[in-house]
């Protein structure tokens, strides 16, 4: 167990990546984004096994079966990872990994798929399950003169929408 602390904190700092340690074994990194912000990643030592966990969206408002198929399709490509809900219907990247199997490579690989399949999904999965709330918020700020810079990516869902109409007055699309 305290090899594989090593090679995670090793890890981590040779990679520049933000992190903190909340508990023995229990490891929190921060991953930068391009689409999303940053993606947080929890990494728990356990007795036998490496478990890796990562919020990816919310729940989505709307088009469930969609977004779920679109998801399990993904589940074949993903490396170590799987796309999965919590009871709440949140969006989560798991994996689990043998003790025996924790490398600097392997860690560096499991992050990598996070990072690729929670950034690099989050538009489509904002477009998919989100789309109402992104055209309302996009309504709301031009009805307002505000900034619409960061609903940019979804131009495609806003393009034919008249400015300002559609929306009831409330934002927040996404997570």
């Amino acid at each position: 167990m305290s090899d594989a602390k090593s090679v995670i904190e090793q890890t981590f700092h040779e990679a520049g990546l933000e992190w903190e340690n909340p508990a023995d074994g229990t490891y929190v990194v921060k991953l930068p984004g391009t689409r999303k912000l940053s993606t947080t990643v929890s990494l728990v030592v356990g007795k036998h096994s490496l478990s890796v966990n990562a919020f990816v969206v919310r729940c989505p408002d709307e088009n469930h079966e969609a977004v779920h198929r679109w998801l399990l399709e993904r589940n074949t490509r993903l490396y170590g990872m799987a796309y999965a809900l919590d009871q709440l219907g949140d969006i989560y990247l798991v994996g689990r990994l043998p003790l025996a199997a924790v490398t600097p490579d392997e860690i560096d690989r499991l992050l990598g798929t996070v990072l690729e399949h929670a950034d690099g999904s989050f538009n489509t999965l904002l477009e998919m399950g989100f789309a109402s709330a992104i055209r309302k918020e996009y309504a709301w700020r031009t009805a307002r003169g505000e900034s619409t810079r960061n609903l940019e990516a979804f131009a495609r869902l806003t393009a034919n929408q008249p400015k300002g109409e559609g929306g009831d007055g409330e934002g927040s699309a996404g997570s």
